[in-house]
């Protein structure tokens, strides 16, 4: 069966991928030049990630969706445990989102211009006016329920634990005053952690956690939703 699987991902199901992150690309480059970065910076990505899921045979549960409130902004938190994270948040978070990303992805042709006219962020952390600009970008993202989503571990796990989070993501969620919702990823890293090459069937699962409003504003803020979203993350780990 991982033979059959193997030519499967090589002969049907990667050409038929590069064809949607093509068409997907275009579509909100597109769509977002004509207007409403927050419908086309959203939808096309939507539906590209569940149809790679299907195509990939990868079986997905999501638990907690019933936590969120549809008019409230919220910066989420998820574990990072690979590649196909992206596309489980994406496709099956259920909430218009902009994400915080590294700024070097900008440069991946077609893919960062796309992610550019979605209005998605770029982090700029080489200067301080780099890290207000950022500040900035998100607080005129952030309105009308359109959240955010950070991953606080900053980069993939090497080995399925969960890492040590970084304050970025709480820092914002402070200076903006948003509630941080813990999301626990579980099975990414058996389809494909960092360091393989080809896919496995293994079912994916997305906890959404309830959200940790704000407790007043400062450091003992941040420091209050940095531990309570670390430990409900951990706490979903399978």
């Amino acid at each position: 069966m991982k033979i059959l699987y193997r030519i499967y991902q090589l002969c049907i199901a990667l050409p038929i991928f590069l064809v949607l992150t093509l068409l997907t690309a275009l579509t909100t480059i597109v769509g977002s030049l004509i207007g409403g970065a927050h419908v086309w910076g959203y939808y096309p990505g939507k539906i590209w990630s569940q149809l790679t899921c299907y195509l990939l045979l990868l079986p997905v549960k999501v638990n907690g969706r019933e936590k969120l409130d549809k008019h409230t902004s919220y910066v989420f938190a998820p574990n990072h445990q690979g590649a196909f994270d992206i596309f489980l948040i994406y496709g099956f978070l259920g909430r218009n989102f902009k994400w915080m990303m590294k700024k070097s992805l900008r440069k991946i042709p077609f893919v960062g211009k796309a992610c550019e006219s979605a209005g998605h962020i770029f982090v700029d952390r080489t200067s301080p006016k780099g890290m207000l600009s950022t500040i900035r970008q998100a607080e005129r993202s952030l309105t009308n329920g359109v959240s955010l989503v950070v991953f606080p571990e900053g980069s993939r796990t090497q080995d399925g634990s969960l890492g040590s989070f970084k304050r970025g993501a709480f820092q914002l969620a402070d200076d903006l005053q948003l509630p941080v919702v813990p999301v626990t990823i579980n099975g990414s890293f058996d389809v494909l952690p960092r360091s393989a090459k080809w896919v496995r069937r293994h079912r994916l699962e997305l906890t959404i956690h309830q959200p940790i409003p704000p407790q007043g504003k400062g450091p003992e803020n941040v420091k209050a939703l940095m531990t309570g979203t670390y430990e409900a993350v951990a706490g979903g780990l399978k």
